[in-house]
């Protein structure tokens, strides 16, 4: 199953790092990133592949949603399938 992750917050050093490190760690490969910085807001998504994940996909987001916790941001998950159903106009 693939899923979109979005992290938004104020932007600092490791971000990128500490959630890709998440990932890793759950065995979730990052097919596609984006990431930008408008003024001091750091935004990203992530396109991943979480068939061989360690975890099942509410666990995923339990863990991503800690992680932002932890880091003062928001982490969330979504399938991309319902992800593409909501943005389709």
């Amino acid at each position: 199953m693939r899923a979109i992750v979005t992290v938004v917050g104020p932007d600092r050093v490791g971000i990128i790092a500490e959630v890709c490190g998440l990932l890793a760690r759950l065995n979730i490969n990052i097919i596609d990133i984006s990431q930008t910085v408008m003024e001091d807001f750091f935004t990203m998504m992530m396109l991943t592949d979480t068939a061989k994940a360690t975890a099942d996909f509410d666990g995923i987001a339990d863990a991503l949603a800690e992680k932002g916790r932890e880091m003062g941001l928001s982490i969330r998950v979504q399938r991309e399938d319902i992800f593409q159903a909501m943005h389709t106009i």
